[in-house]
């Protein structure tokens, strides 16, 4: 998919960014940027098959998303702070599949969007496993949380009726996500199972989970108070919204 086509299917699917009237270009290059910014990757470098894109939407567009959402009807009363959905999923989470394959593809081949001197695999599956992206359909599963300040997830290892390669998108208030190494029957010496390592995901990031990072280390968001710090300082609790895209086994 050529990078304007990219372009009008973000447009389509999530509205118009405020900055397009200001579109600027990769420096030497012809194509056109899609968001604010060049889209950027951040691999975290303790954790292999974790990767971070944190403007992955713009706030238009993160705007356009979370209005989709709230149209479900599904968060109506504050006590109900989870949706899901399997096989048949909104149009708008469809799109958004669309919208996260693209981009891994455009930045695969993007030299400006990940360091592929980082990477100890091939720079094909630096951002993503070829083999998962290419995989149809790339999600049939997914998860709404709309959670109030206080509220978060306890750490947990997604459920084996998943396969590998997991997106998580983030809106709405900001969090840090704590990784730790998953206890099995694999003697782990007690400075590895106590390390837990810090995600920072700010609104309209896009987080890949993927081999070892989705079998091998538990995720968890503890919004009490004192957990949530980032750059010696505590984040402001606000509501947090975020989409879960997951693919059932041995489904067609």
């Amino acid at each position: 998919m050529e990078m304007d086509d990219y372009k009008t299917l973000i447009h389509e699917a999530f509205g118009e960014s405020s900055e397009d009237s200001d579109d600027r270009q990769l420096e030497g290059s012809n194509i056109e940027l899609v968001f604010g910014e060049s889209p950027k990757w951040e691999r975290i470098s303790e954790i292999k098959g974790l990767s971070l894109c944190k403007d992955f939407l713009t706030p238009d567009q993160q705007s356009t998303l979370l209005a989709s959402i709230l149209q479900e009807g599904w968060f109506t009363d504050v006590s109900h702070n989870q949706a899901m959905r399997f096989g048949d999923l909104p149009v708008w989470a469809n799109e958004l599949s669309t919208c996260i394959r693209e981009l891994i593809q455009y930045s695969n081949y993007d030299p400006e969007s990940m360091d592929i001197s980082s990477c100890e695999i091939d720079g094909q599956d630096c951002i993503f496993p070829s083999k998962l992206l290419n995989r149809e359909p790339l999600f049939n599963q997914l998860i709404a949380n709309s959670y109030q300040p206080g509220e978060g997830i306890c750490a947990h290892v997604d459920l084996m009726r998943f396969e590998d390669g997991i997106a998580l998108i983030s809106l709405e208030s900001s969090c840090v996500m704590h990784f730790s190494r998953f206890k099995n029957e694999v003697a782990f010496n007690e400075k590895q199972s106590e390390l837990k390592i810090p995600v920072y995901l700010t609104p309209g990031s896009l987080l890949l989970i993927s081999g070892e990072a989705r079998y091998q280390w538990k995720h968890e968001i503890n919004r009490k108070p004192g957990f949530q710090i980032w750059d010696g300082q505590e984040i402001v609790q606000k509501r947090r919204t975020y989409i879960t895209l997951r693919k059932l086994c041995n489904s067609e």
